[in-house]
């Protein structure tokens, strides 16, 4: 029993500690090219090595950093265009997974949305970023089961990964939490009615504003 706290105790450190490399890479507070070390980050967050290799290996996969040999941990150039070029895909991906769910989902699965939904609202009265982003995650990940499409909800989790970093970060400016939300009622209210069209382009202009957002907040923060 012990060692299952242990697990738990290890898993939220190092996601409290990745989520604050995200923040800390996305705003440029950690510049591209900078090598990180396990041991510094550990004295830093006050962890283990552990949870900061956990962390590490969690950026890797999101794109943010790589292993290089001899360098060790070395934080991406990531290009304005680049971040611009993966929030399109995603935009249009995750446009068809919200299209498709609207025709497929169940009673119980657009259910479980709406619940989703009203839930979300405490953390955007509290301002609460990391309840929200989870929030977020739940939300968009149900739609990616809806479409009953299991590659194509494994490519949007995929791809969702990959921009886990600043989907998070854009949720940071100004009162992009409480607009974000709007936007996810909007969406749901589409597939209520059952227009699977305009769930998907309300879901893509949902995508585009983030990545408007995360422009914006780079910009101020740099």
């Amino acid at each position: 029993m012990h060692g299952d706290f242990q697990k738990i105790d290890t898993g939220l450190i190092s996601d409290r500690i990745r989520d604050a490399l995200t923040d800390a890479i996305a705003s440029g507070d950690i510049a591209a090219g900078t090598a990180l070390d396990e041991q510094n980050l550990a004295q830093r967050y006050g962890a283990s090595r552990t949870p900061v290799r956990e962390a590490l290996r969690q950026l890797a996969a999101s794109g943010l950093v790589e292993i290089r040999p001899r360098r060790g941990v070395v934080v991406v150039r990531l290009t304005p265009q680049r971040i611009a070029d993966m929030f399109e895909t995603t935009a249009e991906v995750e446009a068809l997974c919200t299209r498709l769910a609207t025709y497929r989902m169940t009673p119980l699965e657009r259910g479980r949305l709406m619940e989703l939904h009203e839930q979300s609202s405490d953390a955007v009265e509290a301002g609460d970023l990391d309840a929200y982003d989870r929030f977020n995650r739940t939300f968009h990940e149900a739609l990616y089961a809806g479409t009953h499409n299991g590659f194509m909800a494994e490519q949007a989790l995929a791809i969702r990964e990959r921009l886990a970093a600043f989907r998070r970060t854009q949720l940071r400016h100004a009162d992009r939490i409480r607009r974000s939300r709007d936007e996810h009622g909007e969406i749901l209210t589409a597939i209520a009615e059952g227009d699977g069209e305009t769930a998907a382009r309300r879901m893509r202009a949902h995508m585009l504003r983030a990545a408007a957002a995360l422009g914006r907040y780079i910009a101020e923060t740099g």
